[in-house]
């Protein structure tokens, strides 16, 4: 598998949606019901629509992260061990390994890739999810309203000073999968100033 300038050939392409056919039926149910980006049967206007519950219900803060450059970020080897807890076909992580480690072709000259999964590909948004989900189970389990649309993350909180507690341990859960967070562009701030998906929120 090669890549011409960054691009997926059409054969590399074809690969990706038939493995995607095959996997997310498998691996979809276990993922929150949170998170709603490019899943069967959810639309933004879903992830818009709880976050303006979450608004409405009292929670006016926001915890609003930016993941600095994801899909050129994402650590292979985390995403494969990540992979492997979930899919238990070796022939078909082998197929993503290979994915993922494809060089790409720019002047004739293959350039070789340790990190990252190509935006725009069939299969990219499916393992952006899989990674992320790691994040979606412990807010979870720490009872937090939040909601995900693929790499957008936002959590609605009562209060500032525990927003500022939950984006720090934010930063440090995502160092653990080897993602950074864009402190130049995430902030705790209203709901009311952070739009969502193109959505602004008010408090009735």
């Amino acid at each position: 598998m090669k890549r011409k300038g960054g691009r997926a050939t059409v054969l590399d392409r074809f690969l990706q949606q038939a493995l995607r056919q095959v996997l997310q039926p498998q691996i979809d149910g276990s993922f929150s019901e949170h998170s709603h980006g490019f899943r069967p049967g959810r639309r933004a206007h879903d992830a818009a629509r709880e976050a303006c519950r979450y608004v409405q219900a009292g929670k006016r803060w926001v915890v609003d992260v930016d993941l600095e450059k994801f899909f050129d970020r994402v650590n292979h080897d985390v995403l494969m061990g990540r992979l492997a807890r979930r899919i238990a076909d070796k022939g078909a992580l082998g197929l993503i390994r290979r994915y993922l480690s494809a060089g790409i072709m720019a002047d004739g000259v293959v350039v070789e890739r340790h990190e990252g999964t190509p935006q725009g590909d069939p299969l990219s948004p499916l393992l952006a999810n899989v990674l992320l989900d790691e994040v979606d189970q412990e807010l979870e389990w720490r009872g937090r309203a939040f909601v995900r649309y693929a790499d957008d993350l936002k959590i609605y909180v009562s209060s500032l000073r525990a927003g500022e507690r939950v984006m720090n341990s934010l930063i440090r859960l995502l160092g653990k999968l080897r993602l950074k967070v864009n402190l130049g562009k995430s902030a705790v701030d209203r709901a009311w100033r952070r739009p969502f998906l193109g959505f602004a929120f008010w408090a009735a």
